[in-house]
């Protein structure tokens, strides 16, 4: 018999609604989720200091959904999701897309309850991140397993961890740079032009606990830019360090003020949607450091449903749909996330973490 199939596709999400009582438990979660970054003598010491920098952080991230607006994540998260399950019905499979966040609603426990309800009789778990990151990928992947677990709901789950080295999805982000450029009317290869890649950093502690996350950004970014046909580039970090740890090098905080150029072509190369780390981080705080100190500044947009993004997407969980081997679409067994039926482009490769030179930088 056929399976009916659950694609749970998994996001970070974003409070819905710019206010205290939205933004503070969202923020909890999230601090709550990187809480292994501290040691705590107790639970009730966890959970109180990630109260306490929930509460400090939430004016700021207000402040930024009330500059751009509100937050534009969630309602792309969900047309991607239809758009996906479009293209994959329309291949002739019986598959129902859901939206699950990490840190908003519908909670990832909710959706696979769903899911459930729904007669689904297999899982296929696929995070929105296509650079893997122990709290974003790794995470969300073990929140589905645990939600099915909690249930007592033995079903088979197909996880695919991590999607950044296949290469239809590097020739979208490249395409998609190239042809702004062109709308922008902007030379890539002009010698006072700079393709400036930013990607959302994370914890050093990361990358010593075996994340390799930060080879991955480098190599992903060295890929496009090759086919583009080898602008000069650079990479910067957007980190959040509101635990006082250090995380990856360089910041572009700092990074900008080294930068030699006229132009900068920005790519949020970490980021499938728009949402606020792209709309204000980016476009309003970035772009005023670019502008103070003379450059001109043009930030590439998410690639979106129009560029080809769900056909990506379709082609990466067809194989589980199919039944075929995972190594079909380029995908072997998980290094970052040891669970048989975990897959991702990474796993037969040697990709370095760099962890080492920031541990000397901060010795």
């Amino acid at each position: 018999m056929a399976h009916t199939f659950g694609l749970i596709m998994l996001n970070f999400g974003e409070p819905e609604a710019p206010t205290m009582e939205a933004v503070v438990p969202f923020l909890e979660r999230i601090f709550y989720n990187n809480a292994p970054l501290e040691r705590f003598p107790t639970e009730e010491a966890r959970r109180a200091r990630c109260r306490e920098l929930a509460e400090n952080r939430a004016p700021g991230l207000i402040e930024d959904y009330a500059r751009i607006g509100g937050s534009p994540l969630n309602a792309q998260a969900r047309e991607e999701a239809r758009l996906v399950e479009d293209e994959l019905q329309a291949r002739g499979f019986n598959v129902q897309a859901y939206v699950a966040m990490q840190f908003t609603d519908p909670t990832i426990a909710d959706v696979v309850a769903r899911a459930q309800a729904g007669g689904v009789d297999a899982l296929i778990a696929l995070p929105i991140y296509p650079i893997c990151g122990f709290s974003t990928n790794v995470a969300a992947l073990a929140d589905v397993e645990r939600a099915a677990a909690d249930l007592g709901w033995d079903v088979p789950i197909h996880e695919l961890t991590a999607w950044h080295h296949d290469q239809a999805y590097t020739r979208l982000r490249a395409e998609n740079i190239r042809r702004f450029a062109s709308e922008e009317g902007v030379d890539l290869f002009d010698p006072e032009t700079l393709l400036y890649f930013s990607a959302h950093g994370t914890p050093i502690k990361y990358l010593e606990m075996g994340s390799r996350y930060d080879g991955y950004v480098e190599e992903h970014c060295a890929q496009i830019a090759d086919l583009l046909g080898g602008p000069a580039w650079t990479l910067g970090y957007q980190n959040h360090a509101n635990r006082g740890i250090a995380w990856t090098e360089p910041d572009n905080e700092t990074h900008i003020q080294t930068v030699s150029a006229r132009c900068l072509v920005v790519e949020p190369i970490s980021f499938v949607h728009e949402q606020s780390e792209t709309l204000a981080e980016l476009d309003l705080d970035f772009r005023a450091d670019v502008e103070a100190l003379g450059m001109k500044m043009h930030r590439v947009p998410v690639p979106t449903d129009r560029h080809g993004l769900a056909a990506v997407l379709a082609d990466l969980v067809t194989p589980f749909l199919r039944g075929d081997a995972p190594a079909t679409r380029g995908l072997y067994p998980c290094r970052c996330r040891k669970r048989e039926g975990t897959v991702c482009t990474n796993g037969h490769r040697d990709v370095p973490c760099h962890h080492a030179r920031y541990v000397a930088s901060h010795a």
